[in-house]
């Protein structure tokens, strides 16, 4: 990447702007974002030169061409995917005359270049006066092949739906997969670090997992290194020495992204990119980026996104002049980018608004789970460690066909579907994994779907007991169940995929320390019969019906009976709040004294 053309005479202070253009990436959905015509339009009026930048797919900025008032060069050695592809670049320049009306030479070099679009962007004064596209729909028809748009204004060109295009475009090419995922792969190094205190994994087992993730995200992993750290630096969090070690490795290796198994603040990651001039991510972004991937419904979206816009919000200072962090790259595809000075306030407000919508979704939530307790129908949640099997489960439990990979992270999206028992129905969700160091910020924007967990009746904690590191497992579990105030709640330990385990003593080892369990294979005729037979008894024959009457005074305790027993009736009345719920034996004994009649 590299500043070309015209570039004599030019001050100081607009070669400093070129370069903070240069390092930028910008989001992936925008043919042009806001941000960056702005940008160009005020860089264009300060020179009087036309200006163009080449965009990649991921909104990184490949190349920056300066011309004269007519034109700017182009740059015929940008890197090919195929001669019969698309290039998977995009330019976009601007016309000091006022006017985005695409020349002929434009049209032409975007049938030479095969690029993904040519846009023009009218500037006069520093503004954007309009914008005018012209894209590629075909490379072997020659007479029909270039679509020129109309010309936007600045507002509406948020609403161009590049993506969709472009996605049209590669199938008919039969390239969508290339497009999918081949400019994603980025030559990455995992650094994990010795002697963590309070670990619940060890260090290579904590590094292995990054490597998992990694993968799923789409990395290369070119190498892993554990380093053994004494004492963090508050500023690179590695010491000066490594640091060096770190930039001569990165420039040996042509490493292209760097992931740290701890979270970095934004002081240190914004210093450690500088020192080695590399991209850095820590694992908390790692796995905000492998969701953002994997949500598909509208309530997991905007659940990633607030948890994407809380981790941005406090490393503001570290992106600079944009939040380049956003837009291209392993971590950094998510919601969006504006101006520093316009930013924070920008993602505050954008916070409020994605808080106002899932605080709905959590009130449609409530309604559904209210309808559920009228009809009497338990809810069994399945929880566990992410790619445990709590998916598989669930299919073979249900018929529900969600998607199933030998994946971290398969499916985010809840799901739930009724189990016929002989007793009667119930109701059984899949919930979203967790993981070792499961990002705070994510717990807290799915809190409304997690919730689930809360009020369900029964919990199957699903182990994935041929995992070595499964007992580190339960507890990274329990300990996000903690925070959800969900590790009292009656529990079923599952120790899923028996089959694999060579050593039977082990299992026999898990069923003796956790009581009830059951060690089973999914696929297992026998032991899915044995699972069933055991929900059935924990979720029937451990409650009773009872009637009480709660006070007013402690109409708390009206919550408790919702969250841990299923309640059938509820009646305001002059003595107090008449209630009629099935609850299991450790609530009935605590209620005692509110209690009327149990059956």
């Amino acid at each position: 990447m590299a500043i070309y053309g015209d570039t004599a005479n030019l001050k100081n202070g607009i070669m400093e702007q070129l370069k903070v253009l240069e390092k930028s990436s910008y989001p992936k959905n925008y043919i042009v974002s806001p941000e960056l015509a702005l940008d160009l339009a005020a860089i264009t009026n300060k020179i009087g030169r036309e200006i163009a930048v080449y965009i990649d797919r991921h909104g990184n900025i490949i190349d920056i061409m300066l011309g004269d008032k007519n034109t700017a060069p182009l740059k015929k050695e940008h890197n090919r995917r195929s001669i019969e592809r698309l290039a998977g670049i995009r330019c976009i320049h601007t016309h000091p005359s006022g006017s985005s009306v695409l020349s002929e030479l434009d049209l032409c070099s975007l049938r030479e270049y095969k690029l993904d679009a040519m846009v023009a962007i009218g500037t006069s004064d520093g503004l954007v006066k309009s914008i005018s596209i012209a894209i590629l729909h075909s490379i072997e028809d020659e007479e029909n092949d270039v679509q020129i748009t109309r010309a936007f204004n600045i507002e509406e060109i948020e609403e161009f739906p590049f993506l969709e295009i472009l996605r049209e475009i590669d199938k008919k090419e039969k390239s969508v997969a290339l497009f999918e995922t081949e400019t994603e792969e980025e030559i990455t190094l995992l650094f994990g670090f010795k002697g963590q205190k309070n670990a619940l994994l060890s260090e290579k087992e904590s590094l292995e997992e990054l490597f998992a993730l990694a993968q799923t995200a789409g990395a290369i992993v070119k190498d892993k290194i554990i380093m053994n750290i004494e004492k963090i630096n508050s500023t690179t969090y590695l010491g000066k020495g490594k640091v060096k070690e770190l930039a001569l490795y990165i420039q040996q290796e042509s490493i292209e992204l760097v992931i740290f198994d701890n979270e970095l603040s934004p002081r240190q990651q914004n210093n450690l990119e500088e020192s080695i001039g590399c991209r850095v991510i820590d694992r908390t972004a790692l796995i905000l980026q492998i969701f953002a991937d994997r949500a598909n419904t509208r309530e997991g979206k905007l659940q990633v996104e607030l948890a994407q816009l809380n981790y941005i919000l406090p490393r503001l200072i570290g992106t600079r002049a944009n939040l380049s962090r956003l837009g291209g790259g392993i971590g950094t595809r998510g919601p969006g980018e504006t101006k520093l000075e316009t930013d924070r306030r920008h993602i505050r407000k954008k916070i409020d608004v994605l808080q106002n919508k899932i605080e709905e979704i959590k009130k449609q939530r409530n309604i559904l789970r209210q309808k559920r307790s009228q009809n009497n129908v338990p809810v069994v949640a399945l929880v566990g460690y992410t790619n445990a099997g709590k998916s598989t489960l669930l299919n073979i439990l249900t018929q529900a066909n969600v998607l199933t990979e030998d994946k971290l992270f398969a499916t985010l999206d809840p799901k739930t579907k009724k189990l016929k028992l002989n007793s009667g129905e119930v109701l059984l969700t899949d919930t979203v994994g967790f993981i070792h160091k499961l990002p705070h910020q994510l717990v807290a924007a799915f809190r409304a779907t997690l919730e689930e967990i809360k009020y369900a009746d029964l919990l199957l904690h699903v182990v994935d007991c041929a995992n070595s590191a499964c007992f580190s497992h339960i507890e990274s579990v329990n300990q996000v169940l903690k925070e959800l105030d969900s590790l009292e709640k009656p529990t079923i330990m599952v120790f899923n995929k028996s089959d694999l385990v060579n050593d039977p003593i082990e299992t026999n080892n898990l069923l003796s320390k956790y009581k009830p369990s059951l060690s089973i294979s999914a696929f297992n005729e026998n032991n899915i019969k044995e699972l069933i037979s055991l929900i059935e008894k924990n979720v029937f024959q451990q409650s009773k019906i009872v009637n009480m009457l709660l006070p007013f005074d402690q109409a708390n305790l009206l919550n408790t009976v919702h969250e841990l027993g299923n309640v059938t009736n509820t009646e305001y009345t002059e003595r107090g709040i008449l209630c009629s719920a099935y609850l299991p034996e450790a609530l009935i004994n605590k209620l005692k004294e509110h209690i009327i009649t149990e059956d």
